[in-house]
C-alpha cells in the first residue's frame, strides 16, 4: 500500500506539472505519513542528501562552464574543429560534434554544451544551407558526449550516490574512451546523413589558419588538463579542482582572451547559482525518495526479481539498460542517478560488473534520456536555440538515437573501453 502511495503521488504530481523536486518530496512525505514515520524524517533526509563534501564541486563546475561560454571559448573551439574537418560533405555537422567534444572536456555539462555550441553552430549551419532540424539534432546528441569526457559533475553525483566511495578520478578516466568513441560514431552518422540529404561541402582554410585557431583555443583546452592532472597527481581533490577550474577560467577570460567583463561575470554567477540550486535541491529531494524506497525494500525486491529472471550478466545489464532508458524518458538525470544507483548498482555488482564501469553505463544511458521526449531537457534547449519545434526534431533524429544506442551497447558489453585507462594509471 505504501509503495502504491509513493509512486501514485509522484506520478500524479508530475502529471499535473509540479516540478520534479517538489513531486519527489511530496511523494516521500506521503509515504512516510502512511508508514507512521514522523514528517521530520523527510526534512532530515533532505539535509543529509546534500551534506556531502564532494557535491560542493557541482556549483563550481557549473560556474566554470558558464564562464567558458561567456569568455568565448566555445567559438574558438568551433574554429579549431572547422579548420580541421569542415571541408568534407556535411562538414559543419562533424565540426559541431568535434566542438562539443572539446567543450565537454572543459565544461562537463550537456545543457551547457547544447547552449554554447548550439548558439554558435546552429545559426552558422543555417546560413550555409543546412536544414535547421539537422543542425539541432547533431548539436543536442553531440552534447551528450560532454557527460562522458571528464570532468562531469554527474559522475560526482554518481560517486556520492553509490555509497561505496567510487573514485571520482577513476570515473573521469573511465569516461575518456567511451566519450571519444561516442563522438566518433556521431561524426560518422553526421556524415552519412549529410551525404543522404546532399548537404553542402565546406572548404579547407589552410594549415596556417588551423594552427592559428588551435593556438587561440589552447588556453581554454588547458582547463581539462589542469583538472585531470591535478586530480591524478594527488595535488588536489575533485572538489578543489572545480574551484581551480572556475578561477582559471576567470583568469583566461579576463587576461588572455579579454572577453569576460564584470557584466558577464555577474551574469554567469547569477545563472550558476540558480542552476546549482535547482540541481542540489533535486538531489536532496531524490535522497528522501530513495530513503523511502529503501524502507520499502524496493532495491532488494528488484534485485531478487532480476535474479529470478536471469543470472546471466549480459541479460542483467540489458534489463537494467532498458529500465534506465524507460525512466530517462520522463525524469531528469540528476534525480535518476540518486534514486537508481542504490537500486541497480548492487544488482550489477552481484553479476560481476565493476562499479566504475557501471557508472559510465549510467552516464551514457541517462544522457540519452536528456534528448528523448517528453522530458528531454537538452532536446528542449536545442529546440529553443534553433527555433525548431520538438515534434519536427523527433521525426528526423532517429539515426542519431540509433548511434547513441549502438555506443551504449559497446560501452556496456566491452568493459575494457571504460576500465583500461583507470587500470593503466593505477599501475
Amino acid at each position: 500500500m505504501e509503495l502504491l502511495i509513493l509512486f501514485g503521488v509522484l506520478f500524479l504530481m508530475l502529471a499535473i506539472g509540479v516540478p520534479v523536486a517538489f513531486s519527489l518530496l511530496a511523494a516521500s512525505l506521503a509515504c512516510f505519513l502512511a508508514m507512521g514515520i514522523p514528517p521530520i524524517v523527510a526534512v532530515q533526509r533532505v539535509g543529509a542528501g546534500i551534506s556531502v563534501f564532494t557535491l560542493m564541486a557541482i556549483p563550481f563546475f557549473i560556474f566554470a562552464g558558464d564562464l567558458m561560454y561567456r569568455a568565448g571559448i566555445a567559438e574558438r573551439l568551433v574554429r579549431v574543429a572547422d579548420a580541421a574537418v569542415g571541408r568534407v560533405r556535411g562538414g559543419l555537422g562533424i565540426v559541431d560534434v568535434g566542438a562539443s567534444m572539446m567543450f565537454g572536456a572543459v565544461s562537463g555539462s550537456a545543457i551547457a554544451s547544447a547552449s554554447a555550441i548550439g548558439s554558435t553552430m546552429v545559426p552558422l549551419m543555417k546560413d550555409k544551407g543546412y536544414p535547421g532540424d539537422y543542425a539541432v539534432n547533431v548539436t543536442v546528441t553531440a552534447a551528450i558526449v560532454g557527460l562522458l569526457i571528464p570532468p562531469s559533475h554527474n559522475m560526482i553525483i554518481y560517486s556520492a550516490a553509490s555509497g561505496i566511495g567510487v573514485s571520482i578520478g577513476d570515473l573521469f578516466l573511465a569516461g575518456v574512451f567511451p566519450g571519444l568513441l561516442t563522438g566518433l560514431m556521431l561524426m560518422a552518422m553526421a556524415w552519412i546523413v549529410a551525404k543522404r540529404r546532399s548537404l553542402p561541402f565546406g572548404r579547407f582554410p589552410g594549415w596556417r589558419e588551423f594552427v592559428r585557431a588551435a593556438a587561440y583555443a589552447f588556453p581554454g583546452l588547458m582547463t581539462a588538463v589542469i583538472i585531470m592532472g591535478g586530480i591524478l597527481s594527488g595535488f588536489f581533490t575533485a572538489t578543489e579542482s572545480s574551484a581551480i577550474a572556475a578561477i582559471y577560467t576567470v583568469l583566461i577570460g579576463v587576461f588572455v582572451y579579454r572577453s569576460l567583463g564584470w557584466k558577464g561575470f555577474w551574469e554567469a554567477a547569477g545563472k550558476s547559482v540558480r542552476t546549482a540550486s535547482m540541481v542540489l535541491f533535486i538531489i536532496a529531494a531524490a535522497t528522501a525518495f530513495g530513503f523511502a524506497l529503501a524502507l520499502l525494500e524496493v532495491p532488494a525486491a528488484l534485485g531478487a526479481l532480476i535474479g529470478f529472471i536471469t543470472e546471466n550478466p549480459l541479460l542483467t545489464l540489458l534489463i537494467i539498460n532498458l529500465m534506465l532508458l524507460a525512466l530517462g524518458t520522463f525524469m531528469d538525470m540528476a534525480p535518476l542517478i540518486v534514486i537508481t544507483t542504490p537500486i541497480f548498482l548492487p544488482v550489477a555488482m552481484g553479476v560481476g560488473v565493476d562499479p566504475v564501469h557501471f557508472g559510465i553505463i549510467m552516464m551514457l544511458n541517462l544522457g540519452i534520456g536528456l534528448v528523448t521526449p517528453p522530458v528531454g531537457s537538452v532536446l528542449f534547449v536545442g529546440s529553443a536555440v534553433g527555433g525548431i519545434p520538438v515534434t519536427a526534431l523527433v521525426r528526423t533524429i532517429w539515426p542519431f538515437y540509433a548511434t547513441l544506442l549502438a555506443a551504449l551497447a559497446l560501452v556496456t558489453y566491452v568493459p575494457a573501453l571504460s576500465l583500461w585507462l583507470p587500470g593503466v594509471m593505477a599501475q
